[in-house]
């Protein structure tokens, strides 16, 4: 399935980049076809509204001055409403097509509610000429700030020149706001307005001219070199100097008429260019996606073989691989631990692509290493269990026969301090027999202590306590008369020593540690309970899972060689230890034996009358195996 998914993941990226790439290409070709669109229903209506308002603040400027009738200022508001009612309906059906479309149009509706305000202002009496131009002049504005907006095209000739077009055509409003403000004698305001007008008109028509193709560019080099137009070009000079020519409007009004003229029909070649470009686009457009799905389709074809062929080369490997995992290593370890001779085939795995037959042969490799790893392993295993073993048979027969010399000095002894420390001897040799059982059971053998009769279970209490270090902080509750089976005692009192040792080292001196047994439904339990400062949750139920499952010996892991050897011994006789918390916040350690190593009390003698005799002086009973 991985496979498969690396392989989905470029093959549904060469996919979507197809269908991208696609719909990119078309795009262009429909955004080139949007560009007439947009002209139709949104830049030619603003031309011809802009015609019309600029036409509107002429004759507006020309009653302020006195040189027009209300009558010829109405029809003109007339038509300006007129294009501005046909502008607002035309733009209504695309405004929509992009946030920034709609924003632009927004600007000029809001700019054209202010149509209404400016005239009122005008037929009040309360706005002079130069406020009149101005107001006209921010609607304006706002109609070129549509244009240079939507006037976007990816095709960046086109683009280029319908900029270049757009600033044309701002040139000749600049015209037109010459015209308002030179009518008649201006003032000084109105005067530094139109010198600053004419510079921007000059300095756009300049540098537009340089950058216009010279389909565009012929018909307005026609109309800068026209004697009409350097004529113009006299009378603004004589404006800026504050003359006041003659026949002002009649040779701009011709002028402008021939700019406006000429900037329509530059915009309608521009759109009739857009047309073939666009078709010349879209073919390439299914080109280009007729060939990309075509190496797609490949792609994918040839994609999924090999990943069906390499995915069925790694299944095998894998279950090869896991067959070497889960049955041959475990069952040759197996093997090794009892002891047994152990061969291994070959891992063989049929592959045509070389990496896997490398990795198979690798596979092989680590699996004759991981043999051979396991078998150095169990005879240092074996040969550390024999040194343990030596070493401690060799210390039983020191301590066997030190016992015996110390129980024959006891018994000649007369001294009570001498005595004593014999006591003490005797003690610390029952420990260091205790610790060389302990590498007995290091070793994996078994220890040779043993007791061919059953030995009440109190005994086997005490005998444990006996082989502690501070066995005299051990309290040793009364018990039933149960017995423990002769052949596990010795394992249960090594047991059970190694435990209330633990109590004792992991306690304060001066607590007391408290064993008690009592019989169960299921055998008999010990319960090893110290006062001691406790276990985390977490690390008790770490011993717990130990003490259940014996993990295999670790030389280097000797701190817990008491722990060790408790699993090991339980495990051996199904004897279960649980570790617990303490109600005194020490803890207690449970030893259930099961009831198949649990013998009955022994039965009372009958009571046989004897004579009464004087009671018998208490003794001292040392014992040994």
């Amino acid at each position: 399935m991985k496979i498969i998914g690396l392989l989905l993941v470029p093959l549904t990226s060469m996919v979507v980049l197809w269908g991208v790439i696609t719909a990119v290409t078309a795009g262009e070709s429909l955004e080139l076809r949007q560009y007439k669109t947009v002209w139709t229903n949104l830049r030619l209506p603003a031309y011809k509204l802009i015609s019309e308002i600029q036409r509107e603040r002429l004759i507006s400027a020309q009653l302020l001055r006195n040189v027009a009738d209300e009558s010829a200022v109405a029809a003109q508001r007339t038509k300006t409403d007129a294009a501005r009612d046909s502008f607002t309906q035309l733009s209504s059906t695309i405004k929509d097509r992009s946030e920034e479309i709609r924003t632009q149009v927004n600007a000029v509706y809001t700019q054209l509610d202010r149509l209404d305000s400016v005239r009122g202002e005008i037929d009040a009496g309360l706005s002079d000429r130069l406020h009149s131009v101005e107001a006209y002049n921010s609607v304006i504005d706002t109609l070129y700030g549509l244009h240079r907006k939507v006037a976007l095209i990816d095709d960046i000739p086109i683009y280029e020149q319908s900029r270049v077009v757009i600033e044309m055509g701002y040139a000749r409003e600049l015209l037109s706001r010459e015209q308002a403000i030179g009518l008649g004698t201006v003032d000084a305001a109105e005067r530094r307005l139109f010198t600053q007008i004419a510079g921007n008109r000059r300095f756009l028509i300049d540098q537009g001219l340089g950058e216009l193709d010279p389909a565009l560019r012929d018909p307005q080099v026609a109309l800068i070199s026209s004697p009409a137009y350097q004529r113009m070009r006299m009378m603004e000079d004589q404006i800026i100097a504050g003359g006041t020519p003659q026949g002002w409007l009649s040779t701009t009004e011709g002028l402008a008429k021939s700019f406006n003229e000429a900037q329509m029909k530059a915009s309608t070649l521009l759109n009739e260019r857009a047309d073939p470009v666009a078709d010349e686009v879209l073919s390439r457009a299914f080109l280009l996606a007729g060939t990309a799905l075509a190496l797609v389709i490949v792609s994918i074809a040839f994609s999924l073989r090999m990943g069906d062929r390499l995915s069925k080369e790694l299944g095998a490997l894998r279950l090869a691989a896991l067959e070497v995992s889960q049955e041959r290593l475990p069952h040759v370890v197996a093997k090794l631990r009892k002891g047994e001779k152990v061969e291994m085939p070959e891992l063989s795995v049929a592959s045509t692509t070389v990496e896997i037959d490398d990795v198979g042969q690798a596979f092989s490799t680590v699996q004759q290493t991981a043999v051979e790893a396991a078998v150095g392993q169990a005879q240092l295993r074996e040969g550390v269990g024999h040194v343990f073993r030596n070493l401690a048979r060799r210390s039983q027969t020191l301590l066997h026969r030190q016992r015996i010399q110390l129980a024959d000095m006891q018994h000649r002894a007369t001294d009570p301090e001498q005595l004593d420390d014999l006591f003490k001897l005797d003690h610390l040799t029952t420990r260091m027999r205790r610790h060389a059982e302990g590498l007995i059971i290091l070793s994996g053998a078994t220890p040779g202590r043993g007791w061919s009769r059953p030995v009440p279970l109190l005994d086997v209490a005490r005998g444990a306590a006996a082989e502690v270090e501070d066995y005299q902080r051990v309290v040793i509750e009364p018990m039933s008369g149960q017995r423990l089976a002769g052949t596990v005692v010795g394992d249960v009192i090594h047991l059970i020593a190694e435990l209330i040792e633990n109590a004792t080292v992991y306690s304060p001196a001066h607590t007391t540690v408290i064993v008690r047994g009592e019989g169960t439904a299921r055998g008999f339990a010990f319960e090893v309970e110290d006062r001691g400062f406790g276990m985390e949750p977490e690390e008790l139920a770490e011993y717990n899972e130990r003490l259940a499952s014996p993990p295999e010996f670790d030389l280097a892991d000797s701190d817990r060689l008491g722990l060790f050897v408790v699993s090991r011994l339980a495990a051996r006789h199904d004897i279960r230890v649980t570790l617990r918390g303490s109600p005194y916040g020490g803890t207690t350690a449970i030893v259930l034996i099961p009831e198949e190593h649990v013998a009955e009390p022994e039965p009372e003698a009958p009571a046989i009358a004897v004579q009464k005799e004087p009671a018998a002086r208490p003794m001292r009973v040392v014992r040994s195996d």
